[in-house]
């Protein structure tokens, strides 16, 4: 998921020699990239399928993003013209956070801080090192970053549908650069999950029951960005979550290395693990919309975001929220008010 970003288009001298991998390595180590890698711009033609087929199985939702224009997004050899490489890279994103206190909801940890704009200006200076012409695309609809990471060997799909990679798990977001620089293309991982399927069993609305396959229409991540109203079924699950969930990131063996090496690093300044309820059930919409545009939220309307943080409210049992709750359930917005009748009945449900 994420909302698209502009790319970036540049010049500089046209390198004719090839450029290894190991040269590439040294110039991502230098910009503070977490992984990187190199492949061929090619067609991805069984993602192009398996998109289609999937969303002829309706698991994408009304879900847009790189599914929206396949054509497009698998066809990386059409984002630039004369292009010779497609560069992937990933920049690691965890942090160790507290967990929520009465009143407060949670936040995924790929939000607390944005990491998309620090590796938006990596990729940046990455291809003017290159040099020759390039477009840079982060957290972009025009490309599926996770197959051209795959390929280029950055990591491998777990069966959470996230890109793994070997030494900061799925913490990670990915960008990349489609350049005119020719350089030296990298082998995919030979890596799977094995037998492990414990974002499988981890998941609490049995969104991956399919393992490698995501069903959008029943992944609490996607609820929180819906527009739709939240299904009575999947909002206890939601438990103190405003946004997105990490519970199948949380349970993988795979993240647990980068865990443990971070432990004891304090929060990257400005993080926001977690949000006060109570001032999401206050604050106006446009207010919560602009403080939180860095999220997908539908027509960027504050409304959507009020709706989850009344879902998290219902569910903590705390009863200092219920005036707040209540006075929402006499909304002129339906969304919100139903939402809120919802809430209200659980707390007086959980103070009985």
């Amino acid at each position: 998921m994420g909302t698209l970003r502009a790319y970036s288009v540049g010049g500089g001298m046209t390198t004719t020699s090839r450029i290894s991998q190991a040269e590439l390595a040294r110039l991502a180590d230098e910009l503070g990239l977490d992984a990187i890698g190199a492949a061929r711009p090619e067609p991805y033609a069984d993602t192009e399928r398996h998109i289609a087929e999937r969303n002829a199985r309706g698991l994408f939702a009304d879900m847009r993003f790189t599914m929206a224009q396949p054509e497009t997004s698998c066809h990386p050899e059409s984002l630039l013209p004369g292009a010779r490489s497609v560069v992937s890279a990933a920049l690691s994103y965890y942090a160790p956070g507290p967990e929520p206190r009465a009143g407060e909801g949670r936040l995924p940890r790929y939000i607390w801080s944005d990491r998309y704009a620090e590796l938006r200006e990596k990729l940046d200076e990455l291809g003017r090192r290159l040099g020759g012409r390039y477009r840079v695309l982060v957290d972009a609809n025009q490309h599926v970053d996770r197959e051209g990471a795959a390929r280029a060997g950055v990591g491998f799909y777990g069966k959470n549908t996230l890109l793994i990679t070997r030494r900061h798990g799925s913490w990670v977001v990915l960008g990349t650069l489609v350049t005119e620089a020719d350089v030296e293309p990298s082998a995919p991982l030979a890596l799977d999950c094995g037998s492990c399927r414990l974002c499988v069993d981890a998941c609490p609305t049995g969104a991956l029951d399919e393992p490698g396959t995501l069903d959008a229409t029943r992944c609490l991540s996607y609820w929180t960005q819906s527009p739709q109203p939240i299904p009575e079924a999947y909002r206890e699950p939601l438990a103190d979550q405003v946004y997105g969930c990490d519970v199948c990131q949380d349970v993988c063996p795979w993240n647990r290395g980068t865990e443990r090496r971070r432990a004891g690093e304090p929060l990257p300044a400005g993080a926001e693990p977690t949000v006060s309820l109570a001032d999401w059930l206050t604050a106006s919409e446009d207010d919560l919309a602009t403080r939180y545009d860095r999220l997908y939220v539908p027509r960027n309307e504050g409304r959507y975001l009020r709706r989850n943080a009344l879902v998290a409210a219902g569910n903590s049992g705390d009863p200092s929220l219920l005036t707040l709750v209540e006075h929402h359930a006499e909304s002129d917005d339906e969304l919100v008010c139903e939402h809120a009748r919802w809430a209200a009945a659980r707390l007086a449900e959980s103070g009985a």
